[in-house]
């Protein structure tokens, strides 16, 4: 262009420059809009899980108006987002669809100009023109690519921010590994808080025994299960140690000393596949053979024998197909497979019916042989035979001894037995 006519080439230039300024300018601002989209996007799919998650409680409680309201107006929020990302996006084509067929004005205008006058040839002047076309039609394509990249930016942001985050855990420099461990737990001058300057645990000493079956009780919000929680450091402790077989927790790499901690929970978490899937997570790599008999352990058999596929049976999202002892049963069958030297039940078997319990206990017991056990429990009766029974209270730990020895103290554990077994 600049052989055919100088200036008119400069002239026609001039616009281009304005055209990565508004590229720019709305690339920004799409950035932004696209941000409030995912933001939004999150919201509404949280909203979605919870309400098809929990659809049985919104039906036993009648609220599907109430859901259905929810779901509009997390829906109205994301339309917005959508729609105001669209206006940017029409806005940001017209404009710069205009200043590119204003190059073509703009060539074919003072291109006619000049040839009026006598500086540009007829030929000149269709060839200016061409060569006009062609200088739009690449900044086309890159303005469809960069119109792309805010969609692609923020997606990637958000990834970025969350594949950056450092674990609130981590393994010291010098942390080591452990091949096993025998199960002697010391907890010395133990402090958390889940707040700054408000201690759940203050000056927390207790030492418990390799094999040793210990038991917490106490009231609710007491920490029995937090004392429990940092063993595996679910949490970090403020201050004071944990130490197992004598090493602080904070020297062993947290992969390896998790590895040696079994926990059964109450609220059993299964994966959406088969029986045997959800069992092999307790050891991946482990034989048919192996699942077979954490299966028997586990008093699994006859339930198993039950179903249609036997351990390849699907039991759907969560277990939503199994009843709660057979979840209960399948998560202590995970247990056995692993086989770790330290085990912590929390309330295992609380929500469970009496039937139910006394089958799953007795599994249980089975699994607490020979491993140092820690039991979070609120019915006493589970937890009579323990070898030493821990009181826990808004004070720390209150009481410590043996079912017989806590009864003769008349104390805060003889006080929660009578009211659990009054009259």
């Amino acid at each position: 262009m600049l052989t055919v006519h100088v200036r008119l080439a400069i002239m026609t230039f001039i616009l281009v420059p304005l055209i990565a300024v508004a590229v720019i300018i709305f690339n920004k601002k799409m950035t932004y809009v696209n941000n409030r989209i995912y933001d939004d996007l999150a919201g509404f799919s949280a909203g979605i899980e919870a309400s098809v998650g929990g659809i049985g409680v919104v039906q036993a409680f009648a609220n599907e108006d109430y859901e259905d309201k929810r779901f509009g107006s997390l829906n109205e929020a994301y339309k917005r987002s959508k729609y105001l990302f669209y206006k940017m996006m029409g806005l940001s084509s017209s404009y710069n669809y205009l200043l590119m067929r204003l190059i073509s004005l703009f060539a074919m205008f003072f291109g006619a100009y000049y040839t009026i006058q006598g500086e540009l040839t007829y030929g000149d002047f269709v060839a200016f023109i061409l060569f006009a076309n062609i200088l739009v039609r690449p900044i086309e394509r890159v303005n469809v690519m960069i119109e792309s990249y805010p969609k692609g930016i923020a997606g990637f942001r958000r990834l970025q921010e969350e594949i950056s985050r450092e674990p609130e855990i981590q393994d010291s420099l010098h942390a080591i590994e452990v091949e096993s461990l025998i199960g002697n737990i010391d907890y010395k001058n133990v402090t958390f808080s889940y707040e700054e300057h408000n201690p759940i645990l203050d000056q927390v000493n207790l030492s418990i025994k390799a094999g040793e079956t210990i038991a917490f009780v106490g009231p609710s919000g007491a920490g029995k299960t937090t004392i429990c929680n940092l063993l595996p450091r679910f949490y970090e402790i403020d201050s004071g140690s944990i130490e197992v077989d004598g090493h602080n927790i904070h020297d062993i790499k947290v992969q390896s000393l998790r590895e040696q901690i079994g926990v059964v929970q109450q609220d059993v978490f299964l994966f959406p596949g088969t029986i045997k899937e959800n069992i092999l997570y307790g050891d991946l790599t482990a034989n048919d053979e192996q699942v077979r008999m954490a299966v028997k352990l586990a008093n699994l058999e006859e339930v198993v024998s039950t179903l249609p596929n036997g351990l390849n049976t699907v039991i759907g999202e969560r277990g939503v197909k199994l009843s709660g002892g057979q979840k209960q049963r399948l998560s202590i069958a995970r247990m056995f497979l692993k086989n770790p030297p330290i085990l912590i039940l929390d309330e295992a078997t609380s929500a469970l019916d009496t039937e139910t319990e006394q089958a799953i206990q007795e599994a249980l017991d089975s699994l607490s042989e020979g491993r140092t056990t820690l039991i979070i429990a609120h019915r006493l009766a589970t937890i009579k035979n323990a070898d030493r029974i821990v009181v826990v209270t808004k004070n720390g730990i209150e009481e410590k001894g043996t079912h017989d020895e806590l009864m003769t103290l008349n104390g805060a554990y003889k006080r929660l037995y009578d009211a659990q077994f009054a009259q």
